[in-house]
């Protein structure tokens, strides 16, 4: 059921925003918001994706809880970012096709945002925030072994403060996974409500 709500979502939000070239969000956190917006034009598989979560209302209590930065990086090259998203309760909604930066153009740019993922096609609603450029991520790049990089789509246009807040949170709780020693945030950031950011309206 919550598959099939998030894919009816995802095309209202497709249908929507088809003639949009970049809608705003505000990601309300417990450190501050973040106006991000969203490339609709650049991106529109990642970016509909994305809208079709906020619009359904499924990041409102989700978290950030991962920080990377070169000295606790485990993967090569090493880079920074903040990863957020509903972690566990990610099981269940749909995955999409993998838009890669050669073709939609968005690179991975201080304040990118864009989807985690493990194979290629495999990104739901997990995602992530650049903290300075991060070319290794970009398609061509070396952090995967595909060397199909990740999929971004959009920035964050104010609020980038509160990104290198949550970057520099302590990061030390204990995990069994390897790769994610010291990148767990001690007191994950909670998402309390994402939402679009409706344009005011000029006076006639």
């Amino acid at each position: 059921m919550r598959k099939s709500a998030a894919l009816l979502l995802w095309f209202v939000s497709a249908c929507a925003f088809a003639d949009a070239e970049k809608v705003e969000i505000i990601m309300s956190t417990a450190q501050g918001d973040i106006v991000i917006e969203l490339d609709m034009r650049g991106a529109p598989i990642t970016a509909a994706n994305f809208l079709s979560l906020v619009d359904g209302g499924h990041l409102d209590g989700a978290m950030f809880y991962r920080t990377v930065y070169p000295e606790n990086d485990n993967g090569t090259p090493p880079i920074s970012v903040i990863q957020g998203g509903l972690g566990d309760a990610s099981e269940g909604f749909q995955t999409v096709a993998h838009e890669t930066t050669d073709k939609t153009g968005i690179l991975h740019k201080d304040g990118s945002i864009s989807m985690a993922r493990g194979g290629p096609g495999t990104a739901s609603t997990e995602f992530f925030i650049c903290i300075g450029d991060q070319p290794a991520l970009d398609f061509g790049g070396n952090r995967n072994t595909d060397q199909l990089g990740f999929a971004a789509f959009g920035r964050v246009v104010d609020g980038m403060d509160v990104v290198r807040a949550i970057h520099n949170s302590p990061s030390n709780t204990p995990v069994d996974d390897d790769y994610l020693k010291g990148q767990i945030l001690e007191n994950p950031v909670l998402i309390e409500r994402v939402t679009r950011k409706i344009p005011l309206q000029s006076s006639p």
